[in-house]
């Protein structure tokens, strides 16, 4: 299993009910399952990862989450999981009120625009940064908002979200304690737990 889906894992309780947005594959609701015992469905647009889903017997709904969640009932999901998807969507802003509409608490993740080799690419060549975690350019990027985990938090205090956990780690997902002095600059990817 992916590292940063191993860190999630770790907050998701036993025997509860999880919805994963993004769910890509099915890799972590499958782990989830077999672990934890939870019930759990996955909302995924990409046919072969629906497939995917489906031979590990995953529950997936076919729906494009830019579309909004409509539809689903106010606080019947425990958990509700996007990971490395939030900076794709059209609304980020809209997207976390619709989780924490539907889910008790939520789980977000997403890399951070603000880390200090994407910094020093702009100031150094003056071009948006192409990196092994980063590798697309301006024009080809499923990447729409670009944000930093100060961004991010400030959203939270906006809209009156409290955020449970936090975790910041490189590219590997891995804890570092440079990376706990300077977590903004020094963070590749934000892993937040939040609720109301």
């Amino acid at each position: 299993m992916r590292a940063d889906l191993d860190i999630i894992q770790e907050w998701v309780k036993t025997k509860s009910k999880v919805l994963d947005l993004g769910c890509g594959n099915g890799e972590l609701l499958c782990y989830l399952q077999q672990e934890k015992n939870i019930t759990g469905y996955g909302v995924e647009f990409g046919h072969d990862n629906i497939t995917a889903c489906i031979e590990k017997g995953v529950n997936v709904i076919e729906k494009n989450i830019d579309e909004g969640l409509a539809g689903i009932e106010d606080n019947s999901f425990d958990t509700v999981i996007m990971t490395q998807a939030l900076q794709v969507m059209h609304r980020p802003d809209q997207i976390v009120d619709e989780m924490l509409r539907i889910g008790k608490e939520c789980i977000v993740t997403f890399p951070n625009f603000g880390h200090w080799r994407a910094r020093g690419y702009l100031a150094l060549r003056g071009k948006m940064p192409v990196s092994k975690f980063l590798p697309y350019t301006w024009y080809n990027t499923p990447n729409i908002h670009f944000c930093t985990f100060k961004d991010f938090e400030n959203l939270c205090l906006e809209r009156n979200i409290h955020i449970l956990e936090r975790t910041v780690v490189d590219n590997q997902h891995k804890h570092h304690w440079s990376i706990r002095l300077w977590p903004n600059m020094l963070g590749e990817v934000a892993i937040y737990r939040i609720t109301r």
